[in-house]
């Protein structure tokens, strides 16, 4: 319990006056005051009933509503504040109540502190202060948003990737499945025609996409994967990538899993169908561990017998670090085709190709050259190892890969 701030001034007030009121007076006024404020107190006492409504689950980087209300005092006033990890912002975090905007920064688990509340009491002499209601649980998942957007496009047969657009689960694949009008953006190959002649309108095949295909994802969660990425980290560009490729495979009827490995396999999805939401609860709170990742052990866990796509996403950062990725690739390439994909640094590639105004510029535009010529020697080796090699800013790195995806499909590469 504290005093509120109106009681100091009228403490004051009653000092000024014993200048010129008998002092007798002016100790029962003070009696009196503490009389009041002890009354008031005993009513801000009682702690107000807060109902906190907060997101159990949310999109790294994407606000979500958070609503905190109390029910004060009977004629008295309640300040409510929101507390937060420092991986959480919050805004606005206190009033009388909250209509908040909760955004997480970081994937995994967060916990919301209790509401911390102010009350004071009818007279606004007394303010007593409450902890309510219990902490939070908020679950942050990689860009779900992302992954939605891709895998509705795909089954709407609106995704576009330079220029060129999948027909959903409806395409260019390997099963004929009718013929139908001819549309601007079908592909040449599309066109029937026979069937044009015949009844004097484009006419084009429409091909299903094979179904019940493997897509496996192997995540490295190893030191390379500690970086920071723009306002991530590379592993939070790879787990973004891994679930838009997920929820789209589900919406074309293939299984997923998923393989997580540092210098050990950490986490291990068997393929499923619709296995999008079994690979986001598996991989959400992952986190990158200072260690070298080791690619053979991971490979050889997900080599299985059952041809699959298989998506490596790790960082090509040089060709030393890329040895054991090279070494490793022949284990997968065996069987399965296999797509490194690695995201880059728009940062790095803006400096590099800026136009230096002073020497300190010229190094920083030298060092970041050097280090994308490291990239590229990189990527070639893991190319004549036999895998291909997809490189995007970590916002184009998931739409970069459902194309590569898509085009594995229609082409029975899958």
């Amino acid at each position: 319990m504290s005093p509120a701030p109106r009681v100091v001034v009228i403490l004051a007030a009653l000092a000024l006056s014993a200048l010129l009121v008998p002092i007798g007076v002016v100790a029962l006024l003070a009696i009196a005051l503490v009389g009041a404020v002890v009354v008031d107190a005993r009513a801000a006492r009682r702690a107000p009933t807060v109902t906190r409504r907060a997101p159990e689950v949310l999109s790294r980087g994407v606000p979500a509503p958070l609503r905190v209300t109390a029910a004060a005092p009977a004629g008295g006033s309640v300040l409510v504040r929101q507390g937060a990890p420092a991986s959480v912002e919050i805004e606005p975090r206190q009033g009388p109540s909250i209509d908040a905007t909760v955004t997480a920064l970081r994937r995994g688990r967060h916990t919301l502190p209790p509401v911390a509340t102010r009350a004071t009491g009818p007279l606004g002499l007394a303010r007593w202060d409450h902890k309510a209601s219990e902490p939070a649980t908020l679950r942050v998942f990689p860009d779900l948003h992302t992954a939605r957007r891709l895998a509705l496009a795909v089954a709407r047969g609106r995704f576009r990737d330079q220029g060129a657009t999948a027909r959903g689960p409806l395409g260019l694949g390997t099963e004929f499945e009718l013929i139908r009008d001819y549309e601007p953006d079908d592909d040449i190959r599309q066109v029937n025609w026979r069937a044009t002649a015949r009844l004097g309108r484009p006419m084009s095949n429409q091909y299903r996409l094979e179904q019940d295909r493997d897509l496996i994802l192997l995540i490295d969660a190893g030191r390379l994967s500690t970086a920071p990425l723009a306002d991530a980290t590379i592993l939070d560009a790879e787990l973004d990538a891994a679930v838009a490729l997920a929820f789209v495979a589900d919406e074309l009827g293939d299984r997923t899993g998923t393989v997580a490995f540092d210098d050990d396999v950490r986490v291990v999805l068997p393929p499923q169908r619709k296995g999008g939401q079994a690979v986001v609860r598996a991989l959400y709170d992952l986190e990158a561990n200072p260690v070298d990742s080791d690619f053979e052990l991971a490979f050889r866990r997900a080599e299985g017998s059952k041809r699959a796509l298989v998506v490596v996403l790790c960082d090509l950062l040089e060709e030393a670090a890329t040895r054991p990725l090279v070494r490793a690739v022949p284990v997968l390439t065996r069987r399965h085709a296999v797509v490194v994909a690695s995201p880059s640094d728009p940062a790095l590639e803006a400096i590099a190709h800026s136009v230096p105004t002073d020497r300190l510029g010229e190094a920083r535009a030298t060092v970041a050259n050097d280090v994308l010529a490291a990239r590229a020697r990189a990527a070639a080796q893991v190319r004549a190892a036999g895998a291909r090699v997809i490189e995007a800013p970590p916002e184009k790195l998931p739409a970069t890969l459902v194309a590569q995806y898509l085009r594995a499909k229609s082409r029975a590469i899958l």
